[in-house]
């Protein structure tokens, strides 16, 4: 980013973040002078702590695809910045799914790495969620999570080796620089997993379905001001749909309707039986009730629009339009029964925010 783009966006950073931190005006001037020196004699700057707690909370305020944004102050921010070896960025990760996962009441949590900067070597994270079950392509079929595939080659290059389950954890993968990858297996007693059983359907548990309870979003860059954030994994808790509409149902992840439709007696010889709809909903039904069991967060997507047009409302209190995707806020399951689906949104991208990046750029040899 040129001197002068980076400058402009850090001036509308600091006015914003400082006027709904109820900083004065003058406490205001003063760090935009220091900004503006810095970006000057360096050509960047380095936020205070302050300003990244309550920037990343902005970003997540801002992201046009989250449903779940009605809970963005109670974002937790750890401040991972002095990491500079993969041991101290495995280290930061471990105590991030430990604290977000807190026995089941899952805490909103953010751990942001040393920013983007030129003549420093880039901190990333290989993972697409800190917290993924491996995926196989074998000769009998697919063994896993297919949206694994890639990730489960290059840990096994780099000599991991999973147990050759349909639920394997997969090892964190850290890089800093151009330096070879490393893996980092994740301790077992951190990480919650729920099996899936259903609350009238005894046969359901024969189907030995289970899944890991924090959804940890580790491959997006975070944008604050100006500065890139190459990792910042962030999470909230599950949404039911998100697990038993998508990981479970899609035919290109575990494509679970099938055999749930067959446990259950349907007809499939034909769509408009709608057994596909049947079977989802009881999957959907499964996946609540058996986190709700085990003491999890979860939230179902009814619900969860709900919490969202209370989002809204409390944006149009603060005189700030809300943004958003309307193909990713709405459910997967019945969307026509939420408000969202009969609303319209602004899809640009406020600042700061999330944003999709390449991977990284490393093959192993």
């Amino acid at each position: 980013m040129e001197r002068h783009d980076r400058l402009e966006a850090a001036e509308r950073f600091i006015h914003t973040c400082y006027g709904e931190l109820e900083k004065t005006p003058q406490e205001t001037e003063s760090r935009l002078m220091e900004v503006r020196k810095s970006i000057a004699e360096h050509g960047t700057y380095e936020h205070t702590s302050e300003e990244l707690r309550h920037g990343a909370k902005m970003a997540w305020r801002n992201s046009n695809r989250c449903i779940g944004r009605f809970f963005w102050e109670t974002l937790h921010v750890f401040d991972a910045r002095e990491a500079e070896t993969e041991e101290q960025m495995a280290e930061a990760l471990f105590r991030h799914i430990e604290y977000a996962s807190n026995g089941g009441k899952i805490r909103p949590t953010i751990t942001v790495f040393a920013p983007n900067e030129e003549g420093k070597p880039k901190l990333r994270i290989w993972n697409h969620q800190l917290i993924r079950y491996a995926g196989y392509e074998t000769e009998y079929g697919v063994l896993g999570d297919p949206a694994s595939f890639e990730l489960t080659k290059l840990c096994e290059s780099l000599g991991w080796k999973g147990e050759g389950t349909h639920f394997d954890i997969l090892p964190l993968v850290v890089q800093v620089g151009e330096r070879i990858p490393q893996f980092f297996e994740i301790p077992h007693e951190l990480v919650i997993e729920v099996s899936i059983v259903h609350p009238e359907i005894a046969d359901f548990a024969d189907l030995h379905l289970k899944w890991y309870g924090v959804p940890i979003v580790s491959d997006m860059r975070m944008e604050i001001g100006g500065i890139d954030y190459l990792s910042a994994p962030f999470n909230g808790w599950y949404m039911g749909t998100e697990i038993g509409a998508r990981n479970f149902a899609d035919q290109q992840r575990y494509n679970m309707l099938p055999r749930v439709a067959q446990l259950m007696g349907l007809d499939t010889s034909r769509e408009a039986t709608l057994w596909k709809d049947k079977a989802l909903v009881e999957l959907n039904v499964a996946v609540l009730h058996s986190f709700k069991e085990k003491g999890v967060s979860i939230v179902d997507h009814h619900t969860a629009s709900q919490q969202f047009q209370r989002f809204e409302e409390r944006e149009k209190k603060k005189d700030r339009a809300v943004t958003g995707d309307w193909t990713w806020l709405i459910p997967p399951i019945s969307p026509a029964a939420t408000h969202i689906f009969h609303s319209s949104y602004d899809n640009r991208m406020e600042s700061p925010n999330f944003h999709y990046q390449e991977r990284p750029n490393y093959l192993h040899k």
